[in-house]
C-alpha cells in the first residue's frame, strides 16, 4: 500500500485543473456532467465551491485527460460567459501582504534604521509608513516575503552572537589579568551562564521557523541521517514560531569543520522546504466533542494517503503542513469528513484505502 501511495500522491497536482468563470448557482454535478465528463476521462474529485468565488478544482484520474482539457483553455457555456481552465500550480502565492510588529527590535536598533536596511536588502518589497507602535505592512512576492522572514530571524538572534563575542573577550581579559576575575564574575557570570547554552557558545547555531523544523525532523530522513553520518550532537529549543538548533561535534569539537558543513546542509534544506511548504489550519473551537473526535480520527486515516503531510494536533486547532496541493486536498477531505456522521464500519475506513484507476 505504501509504495502505491508514494506513486500516486506526487501526481495529484498534475491531474488537477483550475476552472474559473463559473456562474452563480452552478452545481458540482452539472459542471462535470455537461462540460468535462465527455472529454474521455473519469473525474476523480470536484472541489466546488472553493475559497475563491467562481473557481472550482477538478481532479481527473489520468494526467493526459487534464492536459488535453487545458490545451483547449476556453469552454463555452449556454450563456455569454466562458469557463477558463488552467494548470493547478504548487506556487500558489504570487502576491502577499504581511503586517510586521518590529517593536521587538526597539532595544537593539532604531526602528526607522531597521526599515531602511530592509528596503535596501529587499528592494522588491513595498513598505508602508512605520506606525508609532512599531507595526508596518509589507507587500510583495511570496519569495520576497520569505527572504524578509529570514533576514528578520537572523537579526533576532544577533544578541546571542553578541553574548558569544562578549564571552570570548572576557576569557581573553581573564588570561591577561587573572586578579580581576572574581570581581567581574560577581556582576556578570550568572547572567551569561543562563542566557547562552554551552553548545551554542562552542559550536554552530541555527534558527529556523518552527513549522519548517518540525517538518524537517519528522518528515525528512535527511535530518537524522546527516547528524548521525557526521557524528553531530544536537540540542533543539522550540520557542513559539522560532526554533534554535545548537550543533556540536560528538568528539569534543575536534572537527569543527563537520559542524559547519552540517549547518550549511540543514540551512539549504530548510530554505528549500520554506519555498515548498504551506500550512493550513483547521479551527476546532466551537465544534462539538463528537465532531472533534471524528476530525482527529479522520486525520489519522488521511495521513496514510497523504504521506507528505505533517499534522500537529492542538486543543484549539489542527495545523496541516506540506506541499500546497497536498495540504489543500487534505483539509478539503478533512472538512468533508467532519460534516458526515462517521460509523464504526464505514466512513473513515474508506479514507485509509488508496484510490485505484478503474480497469
Amino acid at each position: 500500500m505504501a509504495s502505491a501511495l508514494k506513486i500516486r500522491e506526487p501526481t495529484a497536482s498534475e491531474r488537477t485543473i483550475v476552472v474559473s468563470g463559473l456562474p452563480v448557482g452552478l452545481l458540482k454535478d452539472q459542471l462535470v456532467k455537461h462540460y468535462f465528463q465527455n472529454e474521455g476521462g473519469h473525474v476523480e474529485e470536484v472541489i466546488y465551491p472553493s475559497r475563491t468565488k467562481g473557481v472550482a478544482y477538478i481532479i481527473f484520474k489520468e494526467k493526459k485527460v487534464a492536459q488535453n482539457i487545458i490545451r483547449q483553455r476556453k469552454y463555452p457555456l449556454a450563456s455569454k460567459p466562458q469557463l477558463t481552465v488552467s494548470h493547478f500550480s504548487e506556487k500558489v502565492f504570487n502576491y502577499v501582504m504581511a503586517i510586521l510588529d518590529l517593536s521587538v527590535f526597539r532595544t537593539q536598533i532604531v526602528l526607522e534604521s531597521l526599515v531602511m536596511d530592509l528596503k535596501k536588502k529587499i528592494p522588491t518589497l513595498n513598505f508602508s509608513p512605520l506606525g508609532p507602535s512599531g507595526k508596518i505592512s509589507v507587500k510583495g512576492s511570496f519569495l520576497a516575503i520569505m527572504k524578509l522572514k529570514q533576514v528578520l530571524i537572523s537579526k533576532a538572534i544577533s544578541p546571542l552572537e553578541n553574548h558569544r563575542k562578549c564571552a570570548g573577550e572576557r576569557r581573553n581579559q581573564n588570561r591577561q589579568n587573572p586578579g580581576s576575575i572574581l570581581q567581574r564574575s560577581k556582576n556578570s557570570a550568572a547572567a551569561l551562564g543562563t542566557s547562552v547554552p554551552k553548545a551554542a557558545r562552542s559550536q554552530g547555531t541555527l534558527v529556523l521557523d518552527t513549522d519548517t523544523f518540525f517538518y524537517l525532523k519528522h518528515k525528512c530522513e535527511f535530518y537524522e541521517l546527516t547528524l548521525s553520518k557526521y557524528h553531530i550532537l544536537c540540542q533543539e529549543r522550540v520557542d513559539g514560531d522560532v526554533t534554535t538548533i545548537c550543533l556540536q561535534d560528538a568528539h569534543d569539537g575536534s572537527r569543527s569543520s563537520s559542524v559547519r558543513h552540517v549547518k550549511e546542509l540543514i540551512e539549504e534544506w530548510a530554505q528549500d522546504l520554506q519555498l515548498e511548504l504551506r500550512k493550513e489550519t483547521l479551527v476546532l473551537e466551537g465544534r462539538g466533542d463528537g465532531e472533534k473526535r471524528n476530525i482527529k480520527r479522520a486525520c489519522e486515516h488521511l495521513c496514510y494517503r497523504y504521506l507528505r503531510v505533517l499534522i500537529n494536533l492542538h486543543s484549539t486547532h489542527i495545523d496541516i503542513i506540506g506541499p500546497s496541493s497536498d495540504t489543500f486536498l487534505f483539509k478539503t477531505e478533512l472538512v468533508k469528513c467532519a460534516r458526515q456522521k462517521v460509523t464504526e464500519g464505514g466512513g473513515l475506513n474508506e479514507l485509509a484505502r488508496p484510490k485505484t484507476n478503474d480497469t
